[in-house]
């Protein structure tokens, strides 16, 4: 039994490191048990790396690389994570970008005070009903 689990064990960053070069977000969100769990031990996550937290998973954000923090966790650090949302919902709950990396893209539908909206801007950072969305009934 010892020699599957040292097996597993080594295959893990193999498995971490083809997930993260092969999987869309949409796939990567129906598999996130291939993604490593966040560490605040002083981990390098560059942007683009995906990891899971609290049950989420979560994409680091940004023009570079950052060393985590233990309260730098993904949940909390909205300026270094998004999280990887459901693909199948279609309308998900609008939350507000902090800036480019994770702004909407024209045609984003999301909800917001129990209405639809759909984005008519590219890099919508905006909150639905003060400027950039169209209200869908």
């Amino acid at each position: 039994m010892s020699e599957i689990v040292n097996r597993a064990r080594a295959l893990r960053p193999v498995i971490e490191e083809l997930a993260e070069e092969h999987l869309d977000d949409a796939k990567a969100f129906e598999n996130t048990e291939l993604f490593p769990s966040w560490s605040g031990d002083s981990v390098e996550y560059k942007p683009g790396f995906r990891v899971r937290y609290e049950g989420q998973l979560y994409k680091c954000i940004g023009n570079a690389s950052h060393i985590s923090q233990p309260s730098w966790n993904p949940a909390d650090a909205t300026s270094l994570w998004v999280r990887v949302d459901d693909p199948s919902i279609e309308w998900p709950e609008w939350v507000q970008p902090l800036g480019s990396e994770d702004a909407y893209s024209e045609g984003a539908k999301v909800s917001h005070n129990d209405k639809h909206w759909i984005s008519k801007t590219p890099n919508n950072i905006w909150e639905p009903g003060v400027y950039g969305w169209d209200e869908v009934s």
